[in-house]
């Protein structure tokens, strides 16, 4: 439609806005394609579009298209990459595990003289840990105290806190939080909130009291994930009593609850086989307008398997899929499991037969056109 208008000039700025939405919504063809359009209008492209090009491609995980593009940027004496392009593909590989291309990556930047950011070795240190290759991750660490260009900062203290946290490794966390505030790093509202949800979730109530009182002498608000990881730590042993009255204060407070806190009150109730509760945490959400997403469903079926009530499940299933949100691993898991507990085979066959169709169809919307 702009191209039909008299007034239509290329722009590079439309062009950018344009690469990047296309990377973020998973259409790394149409990138492409708009890529290729922009060069036939007589447009330069620069560092900076093939960077996006590049991110579009990461985004999906087509590796080898993404590498294809950097080779080609190497060539280009006005289109070299960046730290920003090296970035964005060592995040790329991290996600996939390919540390062998990121070591490759970290030669080649350093054969250029592109030096590593903070940000470029957070999403290292990332990687390592939830590979597990914690001597990889100090060996980072350690490097980034030497250099002044890549000083550790508070993501990368909340990054490795969360690493550990995850894994329920409670004392190595706690020697890192203090290791980082010996480096001079300040706690965030998010790092506390770490603290809190591991501690939750490994049922040490006094040290999440703690760090929430912490908190307050602090000056730091209670945000909602505050609150969710409290509720969290209740619902995951039924615990009804000391979950709502966290909801009561969170509410009392004015902390605005969302999708996630909603989810852990529905999962919480029917751990505590409160059924007729379940019911009115959904229509509480409908009534605050609470954003209905996979999770959420996902939580209402839960409660519906515990409850035994596969009838409702089923119709709760289908709004799900009204409703246009898309089942994941967890929604089938908790389907399959409740039709296996009533010997209901044909139920299950065609569940994994729809969740492989899923699995394929989106597949095949990553491939690039």
């Amino acid at each position: 439609m702009l191209k039909e208008q008299p007034f239509y000039q290329s722009k590079e700025s439309t062009y950018m806005k344009l690469l990047v939405l296309l990377g973020r919504c998973g259409q790394p063809g149409k990138a492409q394609q708009l890529f290729d359009a922009m060069i036939e209008e007589g447009l330069e492209p620069t560092t900076e579009f093939y960077t996006a090009l590049v991110g579009a491609y990461c985004r999906s995980n087509i590796l080898d298209k993404a590498f294809t593009i950097l080779h080609r940027m190497i060539e280009l004496p006005y289109c070299q990459p960046n730290v920003y392009t090296y970035s964005i593909l060592i995040k790329a590989c991290v996600d996939a595990s390919r540390f062998d291309l990121v070591d490759l990556l970290y030669e080649q930047m350093a054969e250029r003289s592109i030096v590593p950011n903070t940000v470029t070795q957070n999403i290292i240190l990332s990687g390592y840990g939830r590979a597990g290759k914690y001597e990889e991750m100090e060996k980072v660490l350690s490097g980034m105290l030497e250099k002044p260009d890549s000083k550790p900062d508070i993501w990368t203290m909340n990054t490795i806190l969360s690493l550990f946290a995850n894994k329920g490794q409670i004392e190595t966390m706690e020697r890192w939080y203090e290791k980082f505030c010996s480096f001079g790093i300040e706690p965030e509202t998010r790092t506390f909130n770490i603290l809190i949800n591991a501690y939750g979730k490994k049922r040490m109530y006094d040290k999440m009291s703690s760090v929430m009182e912490y908190m307050r002498k602090l000056s730091f608000p209670w945000t909602t994930s505050t609150y969710n990881n409290v509720i969290e730590a209740f619902s995951d042993i039924g615990d009804a009593k000391h979950m709502e009255y966290t909801f009561d204060q969170m509410r009392a407070e004015g902390v605005k609850a969302d999708t996630k806190t909603f989810c852990c009150l529905i999962r919480g109730y029917a751990n505590a086989g409160l059924f007729p509760k379940v019911i009115n945490a959904v229509r509480l959400a409908g009534k605050l307008e609470i954003p209905e997403n996979t999770s959420f469903f996902s939580s209402v079926i839960y409660a519906c398997a515990k409850a035994d009530d596969l009838i409702e499940m089923e119709r709760v299933f289908k709004r799900m899929k009204e409703k246009r949100c898309q089942p994941d691993d967890t929604t089938y898991s908790i389907m399959i499991e409740a039709y296996r507990k009533e010997g209901m085979t044909d139920k299950i066959y065609d569940l994994e037969q729809e969740k492989q169709m899923m699995s394929a169809s989106e597949k095949l919307e990553l491939m690039p056109t």
